[in-house]
């Protein structure tokens, strides 16, 4: 294997989607959860639409939507430099260089990420603790990514109105305790709410998630889907979350060693 593609010490490649990608992770500091893979599916790009993906991480959400549309320009950014470093590894290994596109830069000076109104979507999964809010991880990669240390949401929604076209679309997942905050602030930023969808841990318990989906610009009207569970009562996924898996998994296999 290249040098450069294999995991080096303290980092492992895992198989997701049915071996149609490959990670590469650390062990120990940041790692994708399911969140990424809620916002990955809930996501509706059409085949032209340039994708500017917020706080990237190893690249796992541009990687995926990458795979399933043909999409024009896709700019992955995070302002930290092991996880850019990681998701430039990820964007080679699986086939996808030159299709997107992986950059240092911080949310809260959009004006030095893009040029304005250049991307017809946006995504993002900001850190959703606030500072001071129960004990910091210790780990600073993880700490940077969960707490609010470098970017609010608010921080995230204004690099999205900077960056988005007139009618682009805005795509998050954020905590559904915090879900009257998001879309306040979405309204705050022009970004006005269309389709909104809690996501549950089990049937029968709080919500966990809430996915959003907002307009530049766009006028009042709100669709509220149904709850999604991602575990059932038994253990295991549901038939849903299943489904979504499988949806994910459908595009060809890129790249390899």
């Amino acid at each position: 294997m290249d040098g450069e593609l294999n995991s080096w010490n303290g980092e492992t490649v895992d198989e997701i989607l049915e071996g149609r990608l490959r990670i590469i992770q650390k062990k120990r500091g940041y790692r994708f959860s399911v969140d990424a893979i809620l916002l990955a599916h809930f996501a509706v790009l059409r085949e032209g639409d340039d994708l500017i993906d917020l706080g990237t991480g190893g690249g796992i959400i541009a990687l995926i939507l990458a795979g399933r549309v043909r999409c024009g320009r896709i700019l992955g950014i995070d302002i930290q430099d092991d996880l850019v470093a990681i998701a430039k590894r990820n964007v080679i290994l699986n086939g996808f260089a030159g299709q997107i596109e992986i950059r240092q830069g911080d949310v809260r000076h959009p004006e030095f990420l893009c040029e304005p109104q250049s991307f017809s979507a946006a995504v993002f999964n900001p850190p959703y603790r606030r500072l001071r809010s129960g004990r910091m991880n210790p780990d600073p990669e993880k700490a940077i990514a969960r707490h609010e240390i470098a970017g609010t949401a608010a921080d995230f929604l204004a690099a999205a109105v900077h960056a988005l076209r007139p009618e682009g679309r805005a795509y998050a997942i954020y905590p559904a305790t915090r879900i009257v905050q998001l879309l306040a602030r979405m309204r705050e930023f022009r970004i006005e709410p269309k389709r909104l969808r809690l996501v549950h841990s089990r049937a029968g318990g709080s919500g966990a998630f809430v996915l959003v989906e907002g307009v530049r610009e766009g006028r009042e009207g709100l669709k509220v889907l149904p709850p999604l569970c991602i575990h059932g009562e038994l253990g295991g996924y549901t038939p849903e979350m299943t489904e979504i898996f499988k949806t994910l998994s459908a595009f060809p296999a890129r790249g390899g060693y």
